[in-house]
This record gives structure tokens, sequence and C-alpha cells, in this order.
């Protein structure tokens, strides 16, 4: 029942074309192939080029989450980004994620800027074009490797025997949701260093001719509610309702009874959930029939949805969306820093009682995260 998200530290892009030009503060992390680059600097032969996507997390906010959040033996983690544009996509396509083997600088550039900013990251350059430290492109270590068209050198350095690859078709949501737990778990076993994730083609894509295919993910510079982010999800849920009765059919009615309008942005925020009948039997009893509690079913789930964009932002999961259960209530918990602050979030419930799936959308139950 626990979701919980990080934000990156740094993010760029780097450009084959541009291979000296920093674009670390960029709105948009650019993933891309072409066929028909201009010429690059200092060559006027037309070269085929591309685009790869660094990221990185901060080690202490992964080591918080593993160690002083997560309560059970098992999670997994998920490197995700929203898509911001596209343009002539395969109908079928994939792309693969590593863990970097150099340490390397975010810098301030942008695309956009003239002169152009090489103060940070680049296809052939760590850190500032002028810090001398370069990608390696030779006298690997032990399971490093880099790939480039042998004209351009550099685009980064990662280890190539731990991998993520996606892959989507032409219905598909195009954002990007990686399954990295062997990469995180080889931070966390400290097997190498943390320097964060290279996302980009497939090699046989990359630097073809026959191929032209362009991917724009928002970055942590976005001025959208859409930044990359580390997503761990773990199961703690309890359900031990002892001797309380269960709801078995669809006459009933679940109110939130601790609902509050505005919750800290660093808060975790427990959700208690009340059922009763909706038209319970007449009994012989010193309190209303009414306030005779149930508790919902083990196969019981909550999800969140952006009241703006109707968008769910965390989205039902039979996993690690449990609702938990206690001789008197329901309840979930939610870690309300992975939530975008000023944004209203409405909240969701999903119920399997037999083969009926209830789902219950009350309008009334919302929240804003506040800083």
């Amino acid at each position: 029942m626990a979701i919980y998200k990080i934000f990156p530290e740094q993010d760029s892009f780097i450009w084959s074309e541009q291979q000296t030009q920093n674009m670390g503060r960029d709105e948009i992390l650019e993933i891309s192939t072409f066929d028909d680059p201009r010429p690059t600097e200092g060559n006027l032969n037309k070269i085929p080029s591309a685009t790869r996507a660094l990221i990185k997390f901060k080690n202490s906010d992964i080591n918080n989450v593993i160690n002083n959040l997560i309560t059970t033996s098992s999670y997994v983690s998920y490197l995700k980004l929203s898509l911001a544009n596209a343009e002539q996509l395969s109908q079928d396509y994939s792309l693969i994620v590593y863990p970097i083997s150099q340490s390397w600088t975010m810098g301030t550039g942008r695309l956009a800027d003239i002169p152009k900013t090489t103060n940070g990251v680049s296809w052939t350059y760590c850190g500032s074009s002028g810090s001398g430290i370069f990608w390696q492109t030779s006298s690997y270590s032990a399971f490093v490797t880099s790939s480039d068209n042998g004209f351009q050198r550099g685009g980064g350095t990662w280890y190539y025997n731990y991998s993520a690859t996606q892959s989507f078709d032409y219905t598909s949501n195009k954002d990007i949701n990686f399954n990295v737990t062997n990469i995180v778990n080889q931070w966390k076993s400290s097997s190498f260093a943390n320097d964060g994730f290279i996302v980009k083609y497939p090699n046989a894509l990359e630097f073809n001719t026959s191929s032209i295919q362009k991917l724009s993910y928002f970055s942590m510079d976005t001025h959208t509610i859409y930044p990359p982010n580390l997503e761990f999800k773990w199961d703690d849920s309890k359900f031990i309702p002892g001797t309380s009765s269960i709801v078995n059919n669809d006459g009933f009615i679940t109110t939130i009874g601790n609902l509050q309008q505005e919750l800290q942005e660093q808060s975790v925020y427990r959700f208690k959930l009340y059922s009763r009948d909706q038209y319970p039997a007449r009994s012989f009893q010193t309190q209303s029939v009414y306030l005779n509690t149930k508790i919902l079913p083990s196969s019981s789930y909550w999800a969140l949805k952006d009241l703006n964009t109707e968008e769910m932002i965390i989205d039902f999961d039979t996993t690690y969306t449990k609702i938990s259960a206690n001789t008197s209530f329901n309840y979930f918990d939610v870690y309300v820093n992975g939530l975008e602050p000023e944004r209203y979030y409405q909240i969701m419930v999903k119920t399997i009682i037999g083969e009926e799936t209830i789902i219950i959308e009350n309008p009334t139950y919302y929240f804003k995260v506040i800083r």
C-alpha cells in the first residue's frame, strides 16, 4: 500500500552533433536518432547523430527510502518520464536504460543558447568543456562500455550488465516507466557508484541512416507537473478485521472519516475509511443502526487523480495500493511529498465483491498539497 517518489538532483541531454554544448537547464530531455543531420562542429560531412538523456537522483534520497521508509524485504523501483512531444516514431520501438559509470556535472545550458553554453556535461565531456574530463571511449573498466559513430567520440559510459528495456507499440502509452530495481539494488549494495541513468535508443537504431525518431520528455526544470521521478513501491498492507462484518454486496456507503482539505508537502497522512450498509436492517439496540460499521473486503484499493488534468497520478494497483483494515475501519497511507505542491487531488476507491467491481469517486473527496 506504499508508493513513494523522489525527484532528480540533476538531469540533462547530450547531442552528438553539438559535441561540447551543455543542455543541463533545458526544460526538455531529448532522446532521438537522426538520419539527415546538419553538418557537425568542424566537419562539413553529414553524419547521422543521436541524443541521449542523463538523470541522477541523490544517494541520500534513495537510501532514506530503502533504509527508513520501506518496511518489507522486497520493493520495486521505476524510472518515470512524461512525454512532451514525439515525432516520426516507428509503429514499434524500444528504449533502454543503463547505470552511468562516470560522474558528470549538470551545467546551466539550454539548447537555444546563443552563444552555446559549455559549462556542464556534453557529448564529449563529463563536465565543462574546459575541464579536460572526457567521456571514456576506450580502456574501459570491467563491465563498462560506450557507443558512438566513430567520428563524434563520447556520448557517456555505462555498465552494460545491468539494464532495463521498455518496448512500445502503436497503441501504448509513450511515457517512460522502466523497472530499474536491479540497478537500484546495485547502488544499495555499493557494487558501483550511483552516477545516475542514461536513457537511449538501442545501438541498432542510433546512427542508423534508415531511422529517424525524436522523443521529448519533461525535465526537472519543466514548468509543468511532470518532472522525472524515481518511484518506489512496496506492499506493507495489513488486513486484520477480527470479527468485524465485511461488506459483501454493492449496497453500502463508504466515507473518509478524517478527510482534510489541505495536507503539508512533507507529511505522511493516513486516510481512514468507514463503511456501512446503505439501508441497514432494523434491530433492537441502544445506538442508531446507521452507526453499525463494516469493513471493505481485502480486494480493495485506492488511487489519486489530479483534479485539474483528470490524469491518474497514482493508479489502482492490486499489489501496491491495497487498502488495509483493522477491527474498526479501513485505512491507507499517502506519502504527500511525492505529489506536486499547490495541486488538488481526488481520492478514489475500488473494491471487488464477487464478480462485481465498484469504484467510489465522490467529488468531495479531495485535498490540496500545500508548501
